[in-house]
């Protein structure tokens, strides 16, 4: 059978460990997205390094359906970053759908995402409102997203939920590694991209196990760390390092004045006291953080400028 060129929806389904649900999931996509679909569709596999057969089980369903079931494969497991980052590079449709292969997902949800980019979201969010996880994964999720919404200023009740659906133009140009996959909302939105939340049911896991809980709390932290500075502080460095560096500063200096009027006053012996030392530590490092913001507004400078020349240079027409 001959492979398809344009299909309307590719839908990329990350996997690892997850051989019992495939079957089932597979079979339940094939007739939501023919029914969806103006011409066809696509469905794309990553295996991320599983271990228990799932490779083999999907290579089953793209023998038995070359046409709509493709199959990619890590030889190792890289993450959900990086089967996520491969599925949108060979992803083929218009629309592109993400969803978990353990069949917490409906996939007969899937039209209401295609509803929603009809009506103008470049981005639809799935929002697990009442979710079938045990507390170790409920109570750490709502902290996470408690922090995202504070943090970011994208009110989203679900930032990490994995059913979503995407216009390509957007899924093709996020960057993603490590742990990035949880901020797509954020990283879009800081491209321009309208980001819209829909309710989604969720299943209770009848196969497997899960691959998160509360340790990854820490790690969750860190990485919303990272995308908040990529999104609001990527192009004003000085603002981040100056910031953190006046507000340290400001302790440092508060502290000194704090024992030099102390000393006028008639108090000896402030040299010896842990708060001085502490006071000194907090206006050098203010110093440096304040240094290093702009350093970095510096470099920024040179390589804005440099892209500048290169497309200066490039306009012109050859003679």
């Amino acid at each position: 059978m001959q492979d398809l060129v344009n299909p309307d929806i590719s839908v990329v389904v990350p996997v690892y460990d997850e051989v019992e649900s495939l079957d089932e999931l597979a079979s339940r996509l094939k007739p939501v997205l023919q029914e969806a679909c103006e011409s066809d569709f696509e469905i794309l596999f990553i295996d991320d390094g599983s271990r228990d057969g799932s490779w083999e089980k999907i290579r089953q369903l793209h023998e038995g359906d070359p046409v709509h079931v493709r199959a990619i494969r890590h030889r190792r497991n890289f993450g959900k970053a990086a089967a996520l980052a491969n599925g949108f590079e060979m992803a083929r449709g218009s629309i592109i759908v993400t969803m978990d292969a353990d069949l917490q997902d409906q996939p007969e949800e899937i039209p209401n995402f295609l509803k929603a980019i009809n009506e103008g979201a470049d981005l639809v969010s799935g929002w697990k409102r009442h979710r079938n996880d045990p507390i170790d994964k409920t109570f750490p999720s709502r902290v996470f997203n408690f922090l995202v919404r504070i943090t970011s200023g994208l009110k989203l009740h679900d930032i990490n939920c994995g059913f979503k659906a995407y216009r390509a133009e957007v899924a093709k140009g996020l960057k993603l590694y490590g742990e990035m996959h949880r901020f797509i909302p954020i990283l879009a939105h800081a491209d321009g991209y309208t980001t819209k939340e829909i309710p989604v049911q969720h299943r209770a896991r009848t196969h497997g196990h899960s691959k998160y809980g509360a340790k990854r709390l820490v790690k969750g932290l860190l990485d919303l760390l990272t995308a908040v500075v990529l999104t609001r502080y990527l192009r004003r460095p000085a603002h981040f390092f100056g910031g953190i560096g006046l507000l340290v500063g400001v302790v440092g200096l508060g502290i000194l004045t704090y024992l030099s009027a102390g000393w006028f006053l008639g108090y000896k012996g402030i040299g010896t006291r842990p708060l001085f030392f502490l006071g000194i530590l907090s206006t050098l490092l203010s110093a440096q953080l304040i240094s290093l913001g702009l350093v970095a507004e510096l470099v920024l400078l040179r390589t804005h400028h440099t892209d500048r020349i290169k497309d200066l240079v490039e306009t012109i027409p050859p003679k």
